[in-house]
């Protein structure tokens, strides 16, 4: 019997529990309520996960209750609950997330996003929402600018509604008479009625909720530097020295996202750089390395060769000393597409690149 419980998804043992406590079934001297609670103590007691705290609060107390007055059912009721339940799960063909935010992540990338932030809004305006549901999992940088512009007494309410690291975080980067005036503030809010809680939230919400949407995902310094990165050395010094003289600011910053060939031995791991020889073509990696030694990134070829493992390092060595003299264009062919790797296999989370001090 628990072997068979066992197997079943937690969706949708959640869905037929709530039918069950809904309804009346056949099992001997038990309603429906009695039902789900012995349906929920037996998983319980097998170990099992449940979900319960998806179903509608009114109807976790009434389970919670209903246990806390049952004592003892004998074998065969049991067995009839069992398999009426059972029943009641093969009944189940589909089971929805409940709730728009549960919508919107099953839909993400289906829908546009000034759609999904009006769907927010209407729910975040239901007298049901609780808005702080949902203002605790905007990023950090998102809410900084909230804790900045509004009051010391509505600030203090966001932190302390916050998670404590989160919370820890942005009162941190705050002005240090800004953060004490907010921590003192936080000491009154003992007193603060639930209902004026959430219209904060609700404000909040809605604020963050009117946030354009961006039309790149990346900032202008990091689209700069990424096009920068697979530019010639040429162009990439003309357009740096550009900046330089139009906004050296934004230049610095553009500097610091640029990630060249010559960056790889203090921005890339040493254990990283096996996966990096195993994603490349050798001929590419041999003319790269080729063209290293014989120049200025001489370094570079020196810290992959270390980080290989001695057999393939003989062997690369073997190729590059048989290698022709590597043109210029070859050069940068070969070192453009090794930083090309880099990046792809940064962005499907094979490698981390160390980012520079700010």
């Amino acid at each position: 019997m628990s072997t068979t419980l066992a197997r079943i998804t937690p969706v949708k043992m959640a869905v037929a529990v709530a039918r069950t406590a809904n309804q009346s079934l056949a099992a001997p001297a038990l309603n429906g309520r009695m039902k789900a609670a012995v349906i929920v103590r037996l998983l319980l007691a097998e170990g099992a996960s449940l979900p319960l705290s998806a179903l509608p609060e009114h109807m976790q107390a009434a389970l919670a209750e209903q246990i806390g007055q049952m004592r003892l059912v004998d074998r065969t009721t049991l067995g009839a609950v069992v398999e009426e339940f059972l029943s009641e799960l093969d009944q189940v063909g589909l089971a929805f997330p409940g709730g728009i935010e549960g919508a919107l992540s099953m839909m993400d990338g289906h829908i546009s996003q000034t759609a999904a932030n009006r769907l927010r809004r209407l729910a975040g305006a239901s007298a049901k929402a609780d808005p702080w549901d949902r203002i605790v999992n905007f990023d950090i940088d998102r809410l900084l600018p909230l804790l900045d512009e509004e009051s010391t007494e509505v600030a203090a309410v966001m932190l302390s509604k916050l998670p404590v690291p989160k919370a820890a975080e942005m009162l941190g980067r705050l002005s240090g008479e800004r953060a004490r005036r907010i921590a003192y503030a936080m000491s009154l809010t003992g007193n603060v009625d639930p209902e004026t809680v959430r219209r904060i939230g609700q404000a909040l919400a809605a604020q963050l909720d009117t946030v354009p949407v961006r039309a790149f995902e990346a900032g202008p310094v990091e689209r700069v530097g990424a096009i920068l990165n697979v530019s010639a050395t040429q162009t990439r010094d003309e357009v740096l020295q550009g900046l330089d003289e139009t906004d050296g600011a934004f230049a610095e910053k553009v500097r610091k996202a640029i990630f060249t060939f010559a960056h790889i031995p203090e921005r890339l791991s040493p254990r990283d750089v096996p996966k990096l020889a195993r994603s490349v073509d050798q001929a590419v990696l041999v003319t790269a390395l080729k063209a290293a030694q014989a120049g200025t990134l001489a370094p570079v070829a020196e810290f992959v060769l270390a980080n290989l493992s001695q057999r393939l390092a003989q062997t690369l060595q073997e190729e590059i000393a048989e290698r022709s003299p590597v043109k210029e264009k070859e050069a940068e062919e070969a070192m453009t597409a090794i930083l090309l790797q880099i990046r792809q296999l940064e962005g499907i989370g094979e490698i981390t690149l160390i980012r520079p001090e700010d």
